[in-house]
């Protein structure tokens, strides 16, 4: 928020009060002051007349003027081109610190030049807020400006200096320049004294008509001006609007822009004339194309508040007005409008449309609900004294603020306990007077009434101490070392295995990610592995994260889309997160994506494939580091396709037979969604792994028999799983067995159609002695009984 000394000196006494120690107490005060500078810099500037102008004879752009600054007449080079001679001008005398520079008497082409005849900008004068005659050329000043006044900047009502006040989100009530002037006089201990707008004018009978038919306007003030002349507002007015960031345009659109900023009330003032009907209407549910007071066409949306006549659109309401119903130099009637509006609904249209204007930031933060009628009669006052307004009507309301008073009871017992402070009950009672929160005593009891600009900050007896030790001085409160109990560090639940996970998965040479939590419609719907119906966000940003994620693999794609679009074609990566659902449940879980190809050794031209089993071999190793064994982990095929898997290369990953994840190949037409190269994708509940019980640790010495190894090859079904082979000779062979592994699958010449080859490794071994063939025969002849009786396997010849 941008807020100016002169503006604050108008309603309390400033003589004593530096602009920099302004800023410090503002800050103090709670309203962090992020810069201030003066408006206009010059330290030797005097008001001067140019007697005489001529060409230069060395330049075709530079002219040589005589000028009288009342103490001398001298000699300066002026290159503006507009120059002339009989002109009232700003110079800048030798030695005058300029924000470009100091000026210096010198030589220029041969020309002695002391001095230098000013433009605006070149004393530091915002250029946003000058015609574009002020920026081709040096300031002319009126015939009344006094050759010799050296008070040249409170002349031009540019000795001002700006604070950019950064305002916390519970004090918007300081967006009204009234309001943050209370606070700033309870801060400085300044008697504030406000503007008395009470007019006496004998109003006319209504005749407007003013009605609400949505739940997003609960009240509409109207008021009809018949009559006011359009004309140059006074300068002091342009001063203020132009210091405050707001550039000034005629009298009537000047007021109403005035008078927003010191209510904190957004106006708006439609063109009588362009309102034949006298009837306006706030509605919502239009669909239809729309051109705002900027001249641009907008796409009106049925959540959208408009105002109307006649079923007509005429302004977004809260936001900007229509360029149909502006005020323009024909105006000779307006209407004006104070209502209030929606927060949520006015954001998330100012947010749609791009427009942030100062009455959209206004409604979209909270305003206070009594501001309509003081801005109102304020901005009456103001047309008829700038105006020259007549035929006022009566005001028209719709509807009820619906506000009550709020008083709030507390004691300095109280205040003082929670502060750690010892304040006194005057003092107290002070800083609640200073605020108008009109105080009063009943024995060690103070009840305040809380000002209708603070209703929505100030709502219990604990921020009554926030008012008190932000007045007083946080400085006030002693420091003290806190009294807690010693406790030993610790990480968080399940800190530990997922320190452990992301060791595991660094050493596997994966690179950690961290992606938004916040996703797009799209990216719900290619969620794997979802958690739930997704936590839906009422005031987004944005479209493309309106939802929180229930799955991590979409978001983690579109970082394997960033890193293959520059030029990245290896890349291993993982993300640990936490999703969430809308029945309030939420979980951590792991996802990552791993490049079909990967470099080994680049001097020795080694390249390997990774693949469905690379993934697979980092997911069990992942879960024996946790400790869960082989035999209790397993994989079948998805029970439903999505878009993100390749069907025929993905499975579920199970443990205990409870699915707690799923990996694969990455469909195809996922990898031209995202225009990557076929990767390798995983995601695993976490939360539902780590709440399993893990297995006990078992320490046996080293084996120090031989092993006897057989190799087997079985044909066996398409259908047969793998796994069905391990675990049917792991059941067949008993304690004897120490390793069973598959290592080769054949298909091709003298493998039948419809079965395969699959090459089976098993060893046996015994902790007591060295075994004979005798001993495992009938254990390895039970092994191929069963294997050939369950999955109808043959020992391929």
């Amino acid at each position: 928020m941008i807020v100016t000394y002169n503006w604050l000196k108008q309603y309390m006494d400033l003589s004593d009060v530096a602009p920099e120690y302004l800023a410090e107490k503002i800050t103090d005060g709670g309203h962090e002051v992020e810069s201030w500078h003066y408006q206009a810099v010059g330290s030797n500037l005097v008001i001067g007349k140019v007697l005489t102008c001529v060409p230069h004879p060395d330049s075709d752009h530079l002219h040589i003027c005589t000028v009288d600054t009342g103490e001398d007449v001298r000699q300066i080079v002026c290159g503006a081109p507009n120059v002339a001679a009989g002109q009232k001008v700003i110079v800048a005398l030798p030695g005058c610190k300029l924000p470009e520079g100091e000026i210096k008497s010198g030589m220029v082409r041969g020309q002695q030049s002391d001095g230098m005849i000013c433009a605006l900008f070149e004393l530091g004068v915002d250029k946003h807020y000058l015609t574009e005659e002020q920026l081709s050329g040096i300031e002319v000043l009126p015939e009344d400006a006094e050759v010799g006044n050296k008070e040249v900047l409170k002349y031009l009502g540019l000795d001002d200096v700006i604070y950019d006040v950064s305002l916390t989100p519970n004090r918007a009530d300081c967006y009204s320049m009234w309001a943050f002037a209370k606070d700033v006089g309870a801060i400085l201990g300044k008697k504030v004294t406000l503007p008395d707008y009470r007019y006496n004018t004998e109003l006319q009978k209504a005749d407007l008509t003013v009605r609400s038919e949505t739940d997003k306007c609960p009240y509409f003030y109207g008021k009809v001006i018949n009559h006011v002349e359009i004309k140059p507002s006074p300068l002091w007015m342009q001063q203020a609007l132009n210091a405050a960031g707001v550039k000034a345009i005629n009298n009537v659109v000047d007021i109403s822009n005035y008078v927003m900023l010191e209510t904190g009330q957004p106006l708006h003032f439609y063109n009588l004339a362009k309102i034949p009907a006298r009837e306006i209407t706030v509605k919502t549910g239009l669909n239809e194309m729309y051109t705002a007071l900027d001249g641009v066409q907008y796409h009106v949306s049925e959540d959208d508040i408009m105002i109307t006549t006649q079923g007509k659109a005429i302004g977004y309401a809260g936001i900007m007005g229509g360029d149909d119903s502006k005020i323009d130099d024909e105006t000779t009637g307006i209407i004006i409008e104070a209502a209030l509006f929606n927060l949520v609904s006015i954001r998330n249209t100012s947010r749609r449309l791009d427009l942030f204007t100062e009455a959209a930031t206004r409604f979209a933060k909270g305003i206070d609900p009594l501001a309509a009628e003081k801005a109102v009669e304020r901005s009456t006052q103001l047309l008829i004294e700038l105006a020259n307004a007549s035929g006022i009507e009566e005001t028209v309301i719709c509807g009820d603020p619906g506000y009550l008073e709020r008083k709030i009871e507390t004691t300095a017992e109280q205040i003082n306990t929670l502060l750690g402070t010892e304040f006194t009950d005057s003092q107290i009672y002070g800083v609640f007077e200073s605020l108008d929160f009109q105080p009063k005593s009943a024995g060690r009891k103070i009840t305040v009434s809380v000002p209708s600009y603070r209703s929505n900050d100030v709502k219990v007896w604990q921020d009554l101490s926030e008012e008190v030790i932000r007045i007083l001085g946080y400085g006030n409160i002693v420091s003290t070392l806190p009294k807690m109990p010693t406790t030993q560090g610790a990480l968080a639940r399940d800190g530990a295995e997922k320190r452990t996970i992301r060791a595991m998965l660094n050493g596997y040479g994966l690179d950690e990610v961290m992606t938004y939590s916040l996703v797009s419609q799209a990216k719900i719907d290619e969620g794997v592995l979802s958690i739930g119906e997704p936590v839906r966000i009422a005031n987004a940003i944005s479209e493309d994260r309106r939802y929180f994620r229930t799955s991590l693999l979409p978001s983690l794609m579109d970082v394997v889309s960033y890193n293959q679009a520059r030029n990245r074609e290896e890349y291993g990566l993982f993300e640990i997160a936490d999703v969430y659902s809308d029945d309030g449940r939420q979980a951590s879980h792991l996802s990552a994506a791993l490049s079909s190809a990967t470099t080994s050794s680049k001097w020795q031209k080694i390249s390997e494939n990774n693949d469905f089993y690379t993934l697979k071999g980092i997911v069990l190793s992942l879960l024996d580091k946790l400790g869960y064994e082989n035999s209790r982990i397993g994989f079948r095929v998805p029970e439903k396709e999505n878009e993100v898997l390749h069907p025929n290369k993905s499975a579920e990953i199970l443990l205990d037979r409870s699915v707690i994840g799923i990996m694969g190949v990455s469909h195809p037409l996922y990898n031209r969604k995202y225009d990557v190269d076929t990767c390798n994708l995983l995601e695993l509940d976490l939360s539902a792994v780590l709440e399993r019980k893990k297995g006990k640790i078992r320490f046996t010495t080293v084996n120090r028999y031989p092993s006897i190894n057989y190799d087997l090859a079985l044909v066996v079904r398409e259908e047969v799983s793998g796994a069905d082979i391990v675990n049917t000779v792991k059941k067949a062979a008993g304690s004897l067995l120490k390793n069973v592994e598959i290592f080769d699958v054949y298909r091709g010449a003298s493998i039948e159609e419809g079965c395969k080859s699959v090459a089976v490794s098993v060893v046996y071994q015994s902790a007591e002695k060295t075994l004979k063939e005798s001993d495992i025969a009938d254990i390895h002849a039970e092994v191929l009984r069963q294997l050939s009786g369950k999955l109808g396997a043959k020992l391929r010849d």
